[in-house]
């Protein structure tokens, strides 16, 4: 799997997990304070997921919630 494709992945899960006041620059600036990526980046594959059909309206679309729930369960420990 690649990188760019790991960083969407876990990124959906972040939008997945946000709080319902939470926007969706919020979580890119949180995701980017961890470390995951620089802002310019993390901006960058925001756009791309909408543009990909993931975000729309500014929340998950059905295929962005079934990605963010593979992800979760991908990234949960056994």
């Amino acid at each position: 799997m690649r990188e760019t494709d790991i960083l969407k992945r876990v990124f959906l899960l972040g939008i997945f997990k946000k709080e319902s006041d939470e926007t969706l620059e919020e979580v890119t600036k949180s995701l980017a304070n961890t470390g995951m990526f620089e802002l310019a980046e993390g901006r960058k594959l925001l756009q791309e997921l909408k543009k990909d059909g993931y975000i729309a309206n500014e929340a998950l679309s059905m295929t962005g919630v079934a990605v963010a729930m593979e992800a979760q369960a991908e990234f949960t420990l056994q």
